[in-house]
Order: C-alpha cells, then structure tokens, then sequence
C-alpha cells in the first residue's frame, strides 16, 4: 500500500523522525545535497544567466537510485529537511532530480519532538525558491571567487598558497592584520605601588593612582607604536627606582579616608543563544572549537534534545518561556523569576536562519540530570550550557552594589599620593546563580570584593607598601570565539558557515592554534597582501558585508540573483571579477614582492625580510645570499631582527664537521634546516638526487652542544635490538611521532623516551610486545585514530588512520594528510570534513606513473645486486 516518502538530510533526524511517524510513513536520508557542481571546472555559464551545470556526485548515484525506488511505491513526497537556506536548497535539488509525479509538500520544524513533528505535518508549504535562489546565488558566488581567484595564487605564490574564499580569505586578512599589529607593537613598561591596608580589623588592596593630582599612568596611555607614553598624554610615568623611593616614603605615613563611593546597580541576563554565542561560549567555557561546538549540536538536535541550530534568532517561543518560567519556579523559587516574561531584540541585520533561538527542545524543559543517561561526555556539557543559558535568559536581574574608596596620603617631602580601592559585591544574585558568560578579555579592571564600611576621614592602617612593575602587551591575537564574534558584528558570513570557514583555514595552511589563539602562516601574509593590492574590494570587510545584505535581500523576494552576479562578476562601478583575473590585472602582480614581509634593519641599515619560499618560509638579508630557514612553530611576531640574524648565522654555517667517521672515513656534520636540526654522514654528491643518510637531532640536543659519539649513536638508528624467542628480529626507530620498535612480522610498540632507542633490550621488547597490541602486523590494519561516522558528501564512513607518511583523514574515496603540527585525535567531524573537501577541491595528484615505476625497478635491481654482491 503507498504511503509518504518523508525525506531529511541525515540518518540521524531519520531514526528520530520515523519513531514518532510510525509505519504509515517511509523516512529516508539524502545526506546531505545530491547534487552539487562538479569537482573540477568552473560549471557556471557566465554568459548565459550564470546558469549552474549541476551533477550528481558518484558518491550519491547509489543514493539517488533508492529514493526513486522508493518514490514508486509513495502517494506524496514530504521534504523535512532543515529550514534554513541550505535546508531548502537541499529539498530543491531532490525535487529536481527525483522530478516526482506525486504531490510533493514541504514541512519545516526548528525542533525534532513528537509535537512539533506533527504541526509541521498539519501545516506544509511549497517551497520557498526565493530561499533557494538566494542560496544558489551564494553558492555560485563562492564558486567564482574561488575557481578564479585560487589559480591567480597558485600562479603568483606557488603551493603555499592553496585556496581564496569570498568569507575564508576576509576572515584570514582579519588574522593577519592581528599578527601585523602585533609585529608593529612595541613595549612599554611602568611601575606604580600596590599596598596593603586594613580598616576596623577588616584587610583590603589599594592601588596608587595619583602622585600631586597627577594621574599614574597606565597601559591605555602607551603608544603601542612606540612603547612610549603617548604625546598629549598629562600623566606621571615613575620608573622602578622612583616607586621603590615613594613606597618608602609613604610606609610610615598616616593614611585616612578621602572619599567613599557606594552605588547600587543591576546586571541583566544574555540573551538566549544564537549559532555564535553559543560557539563563542562553548569556546570559552568548554574549550570546544567552533567545529567541535556545531558536531555536537547537530547531534542534539537530530536527536531531539535542542532546538535547530543554525539561527540568528534570539527569541523564544511562548511556550518556551512558559517552561522556562515554570522550571524557575520549580527549582529556584518565584523570588527568581520576573513578573512578565523577557523579550530580546536581536542586533543581527536580516537574520533569517530560523526563527527561535538555541534551547532545549519540547514542552517542558528537562534538566541536565534528566538526561544524563542519555548522553555521551560532550552531549552533557553542551546540553548543560544551553539549558542553562535558557532559564537565565527569563530570570530575574542580579542585584549588587559598588564601592569605590580613596585613600590619602602625604610624604614628608609634601608629596600628596592617592590611592583606590574598588569592588562589588552582589546583594541578590539573580539569573547568576544559574549562569554568568565569559569574556575574552580577563582583566576587566574590577574584582568581586567587600570593603570594610568607612567614612571620609577615617584613618586606615598600612600594612605593606610595594612597587608594582607593568608592561603593555600586544594586541590578542584571534581565538575561534573573538574571530566569529569578529565576523560575526561586521556581518561577514552567516553562524551556519563560521565553524566551516574556521575549519578551512585551518586546513589549508592559513592558520595554526597556539593553545587557542589562531596563529597565521607566513603563507597567509603573501596571500593577503595579493589580495589586498590586486583584489582590494574582495577582501574589504564592508563589501563583503554588503554582498551578506544583497544576498539576505534576494532570499526576502527584494532582489534578483543572477542580476547581482552580473554586477559582480563583469563590473558596475568597480571592476568585476573577470577583469581582475584578467591578464593585465595579473601581469601588475611581482611574486616577489608579495611574498615579502619586512621585519626590521640590522645595525648596519640593511633590511631583513622574510621571503615565503618554495620549500617554506625563510628570512633574507637584502639582496644577499644570507638566508635562514625559519623552523615550524615559531609565530611571525617572534621573528625579530635578532632571531633572524641567529637564523641566518647558523645556515651560514653549513655544515659543521664533528669528525669523521671511523667505517667509512665521511664526515659528519651537523646542521640545521626547516624541520630542526639534523646529523648527516658525507656530502652530496653534485647532480644526485639522492640525499646523504640523516637523523634528526633528539629533542635536548642542539646545534651547539651534540657530540660527535652522539652523533654517530644517531646515525647508527634503526638499531637492532635482537631476536625474540621466535627468531623474529626487533629493531629500534626514531619516528615523527616518537620512538618505537619494529618486529619482522612488522608489528610495532611505542617506546615513551629517545633514550630508549639505544639501551631497550630484547627482554624490554618482548615485555612490551605481550601487553595489549596497538600497532599492527603484516596484513592487520592499524585501528583507525578517531572515526566519525558517515561523511554527508559519500555517504561513507569517515576515519583518521596512521599512515607510512603520517596520520591522514579518508572516507574511502578521498585521502587528505593531518596539517604537521595537529594531534589527530583532536580533530571533530566537521574538520575531518573540511580536510576532505579541501582535497577534493584540489583535484587529484598527477603522477608520471611511468618514471615512477622506471624508479622502482632501478632500485630493484640495485638491492638485488647488493645481496648478490653480499652473498659472493
């Protein structure tokens, strides 16, 4: 008997939605688009309306096959997928690929509960191709930048340069800019004096902040140009000795109350969660990164725990509110809960991802301890924030009051100097004993304290006077959650594509985390000055945000697509797209000088830049020869003209000869290069392509303090530890990501120090080799690093796996190497996802298939003449 085919993006929200249907409906997923552009080629007609030539990917042919099987045996098609653009693109392609003969509806929830499944049932729509044109419109626009930016990089910069994107490369200028900051900043310091002081047995902290009615100054006086004080700037800048001088001046001086400030204030809570507050604070309180923070949500809402998650909304429904209020009454007490409900009016230009913000999702709002059981260690904890944020958004306010002393006293020199004391304390706290958000700045000048109850001119006992040193710091770089709070208030990008775009540049080379600061490659700098110089107005923030605005004015009926794309792509005003990439535009561009970066002059007035290289990033000393690879790892604000003077001094070097070795009479050098410093037994012999044997230094060792027996210790590895009581022979590696052993029958077992290498016996070895096995055999595959379940472009399972080169990320059809420098097992679905895609984009390697097998049956025949030649 036919019956409804509902379908929705993932196997997921399938299961979810097929429990409340029942059997009276088939619920199946697409997961994700069936139909997309083409890996390779532009597909976009320019001259034809920007007509798109879509295909189906051979990853989803199978995909494709079973829903029109299914469709055969259906009286209607439902679309349920997601109700953002993506969703109604997503619903748009199925129509036009399945082209059904039955009635085809189009329902749409925020929340996957039994109820909300049934309203959406009871009340379908058509689809909404205003909605789609604009998501359409977005994609190709990508599209283009990227088919026709990308080459320009490649061209002009080379393989370090993987890739633009309308939102990716604003989004790394933004960093970079940062990093310029930071390399432009220069340090101030200052000293002022902190004292210890007590009033009616009742101690408290005081700070001098005025020296003759002068103020001290402080950091926000500095010109961080300069790392002076800044001119105009009337302030009192003591140096250590001065401080130290008026500290002990004042010791034994009576203090007494100057002035008393007490004033009560209210703090009000945050607005229930959108797409980026809830990755800005899952960031800050839950270290989860913005990849991280959608994976987990898109779990909880395809299993009915929150609502939809891609919103700029920051309303709640009615019946939302009705349960949050209900639960403060239950829990905390009328006392916390406002008369009337709070309503919040969102700052976010045409918001139109849904319509209700972050919560969780049905009737009646169940605690986290309802659904502890539930849940895995991550579910829980974004579970927990959410609802929380939830109910305090419809608490009351937090009562508190602030007092501010100042204290007096004078030198016997007559010096006058002040003193402050500040704090707050909360008389009521409201929705903060619930929930209080973070903020990226630490140091808000103001701490939680009670101060004794004084009046003007009461004395105050001194405990202890000392002076305080301080330093101006640079600007903070970027963290994923400043960066989307970034984006996010210049209206670049929309909350459903940050977490993608944070993943892409990171995936691509543009940007690496030092804890959680994003931290831009040298890379990134050649191709934002590119950009910049050459594509000014496609990195501009505000016309990246007016294409967000034209883009949110086609999706509300108001505008056109394919007419705005004209405009971009062929000009109205400004150039357009295709004469940028034309080639008069390109031949302006000097590869050299985009890919230099000054960093300082040495003493000599010479410049010093770095230069990003073939083989990677490196600095120069004017127009000479004077070079320095610079190592993984460091920032580009730490390469100062001092470290590249080291930098250039130790590959000025070459090579330093330890002493010969006693088997064959080469010497051994040590050296230094882009991976560290290494140790190398002969020379390279001219015109050979084949390198010298080498081995990295251990992690203690340097340039400057390896030995020569060392040295020969290193090269001396592998090392053969012995035979096993099966006669398998076991020896010792050093490897990228650590020591380990190698058995004949090729299992592996980790060592936990370098050192091991030469002193782990046989009897060491086979005790490793009984515990648990974790590495493999010959013909047993290692246990994949981390797996994620479906990918949504293949339908097939996605997993990180260690291989001979280092770990790589695969979904059976896709390889994409883990960026050096990133822990594997750290990655989230969603940047597993971004690494695959950006492989794909990239197309496949070519190989001379031919000269590579010629390669190989050269050395073939070499080893075999060697065991010969060993054998005889």
């Amino acid at each position: 008997m036919p019956k409804p085919l509902v379908v929705v993006e993932s196997p997921a929200k399938a299961r979810t939605i097929a429990g409340f249907l029942g059997d009276g409906y088939q619920v199946m997923a697409s997961i994700g688009h069936i139909r997309d552009l083409p890996k390779s080629g532009l597909a976009i007609d320019v001259d034809n309306g920007f007509k798109a030539a879509y295909e189906v990917p051979a990853g989803k042919k199978a995909i494709v096959r079973d829903l029109k099987a299914a469709l055969k045996n259906a009286d209607e098609l439902i679309l349920a997928t997601d109700e953002d653009r993506e969703g109604e693109a997503i619903s748009w392609h199925i129509v036009e690929v399945l082209q059904p003969k039955v009635p085809v509806k189009r329902m749409v929830f925020h929340e996957i509960t039994r109820q909300a499944i049934q309203e959406a049932l009871e009340n379908p729509r058509a689809l909404d191709l205003k909605l789609v044109e604009a998501q359409e419109g977005r994609r190709i626009l990508d599209r283009l930048v990227g088919y026709e930016v990308s080459p320009v990089l490649w061209r002009k910069i080379g393989s370090q340069a993987r890739s633009a994107g309308r939102v990716q490369s604003v989004a790394v200028r933004m960093v970079v800019q940062r990093e310029r900051a930071r390399m432009a900043f220069r340090r101030g310091g200052w000293f002022d004096i902190e004292g210890a002081f007590h009033a009616k047995g009742e101690p408290f902290n005081a700070k001098l902040i005025e020296l003759d009615g002068v103020r001290i100054a402080t950091g926000k006086d500095f010109d961080p140009a300069t790392g002076v004080v800044a001119d105009g700037k009337e302030v009192v800048q003591l140096s250590e000795q001065q401080a130290t001088a008026l500290a002990g001046a004042l010791t034994s001086q009576p203090f007494v109350v100057r002035s008393v400030e007490s004033q009560k204030f209210s703090e009000k809570p945050k607005a229930p969660f959108t797409t980026s507050t809830l990755q800005q604070e899952s960031s800050r309180k839950l270290r989860f990164g913005a990849a991280k923070t959608m994976a987990v949500a898109q779990r909880l809402y395809e299993r009915g725990y929150i609502t939809y998650m891609r919103t700029d909304s920051i309303n709640l429904s009615s019946q939302a509110i009705a349960a949050a209020r209900s639960t403060i009454a239950k829990l905390y007490g009328n006392q916390f809960m406002p008369d009337s409900p709070r309503t919040y009016r969102g700052k976010v230009k045409n918001a139109q991802e849904a319509h209700e913000a972050i919560r969780p999702a049905g009737e009646s709002i169940r605690t986290p301890q309802e659904v502890t059981a539930e849940l895995d260690a991550d579910e829980k904890r974004l579970y927990e924030l959410v609802w929380a944020r939830t109910i305090a958004s419809q608490m009351v306010d937090a009562r508190a009051r602030r007092v501010t002393l100042k204290l007096a006293a004078t030198t016997a020199n007559g010096e006058s100097a002040t003193f402050r004391a500040s704090g707050k304390t909360y008389e009521f706290l409201g929705f903060r004993s619930v929930y209080v958000e973070d903020t990226d700045d630490t140091d808000d000048g103001e701490n939680e304290a009670v101060l004794p109850v004084v009046a003007e001119g009461d004395p105050i006992t001194c405990e202890l006077l000392a002076p305080a040193g301080h330093e101006t710091k640079p600007p903070a770089r970027y963290t994923e959650a400043s960066l989307v709070k970034e984006l996010e208030e210049r209206g670049i990008g929309r909350p459903s594509t940050y977490a993608a775009v944070l993943g892409t540049i990171q995936a691509r080379g543009y940007a690496w985390k030092k804890g959680t600061a994003l931290v831009p490659s040298w890379s990134a700098f050649a191709v934002t000055r590119l950009l910049e110089d050459h594509f000014g107005h496609l990195v501009d923030f505000g016309f990246t945000a007016t294409m967000e605005e034209a883009l949110d004015t086609i999706a509300a009926g108001q505008g056109e697509a394919e007419k705005w794309l004209h405009s971009f792509y062929f000009g109205n005003g400004v150039a357009g797209l295709s004469e940028l990439v034309g080639d008069t535009n390109l031949a302006a561009i000097d590869p050299r000088a985009i890919s230099t970066i000054p960093i300082g002059v040495d003493d000599n007035g010479i410049e010093i830049v770095v230069r990003v290289g073939r083989y990677g990033p490196y600095v120069q000393r004017g127009e000479t020869e004077e070079r320095g690879s610079i190592p993984d790892g460091i920032a580009p604000d730490e390469v100062t003209v001092a470290l590249a003077q080291e930098l250039i001094e130790i590959q000025s070097r070459g090579p330093v000869s330890l002493g010969d070795d006693p088997e064959t009479g080469l010497p051994v050098y040590v050296l230094s290069g882009r991976y560290g410093a290494y140790v190398q037994l002969g020379d390279q012999e001219e015109g050979s392509k084949k390198k010298p044997q080498r081995a990295s230094l251990f992690a203690y060792m340097t340039t400057d303090n390896v030995t020569f027996d060392e040295a020969l210790k290193l090269l001396s590895l592998p090392r053969l530890v012995g035979s096993d009581s099966e006669e398998r022979e076991v020896h010792a590696h050093p490897g990228r990501y650590g020591p380990y052993l190698m058995r004949s029958d090729g299992e592996t077992r980790s060592l936990t120090e370098e050192d091991q290498l030469f002193t782990v016996t046989i009897a060491d070895a086979e005790s490793l080799y009984s515990q648990p096995k974790r590495g493999r055999g010959r013909g047993t595959p290692k246990p994949p690093l981390a797996e994620f379940g479906e990918s949504p472009d293949t339908a097939k399972p996605m997993r990180i796996l260690d291989g001979r080169f280092g770990p790589y990320v695969t979904d059976g059809i896709t390889n994409a190497t883990v960026p050096r420098g990133t822990d594997p097992t750290s990655l989230t679905a969603d940047e597993a996802l971004a690494l695959l895609r950006a492989r794909a984009d990239a197309g496949p390697v070519k190989k001379p298939a031919k000269k590579v097998a010629k390669k190989t049956a050269k050395k073939t025949v070499k080893k075999a003449a060697k065991k010969a030649t060993k054998k005889s």
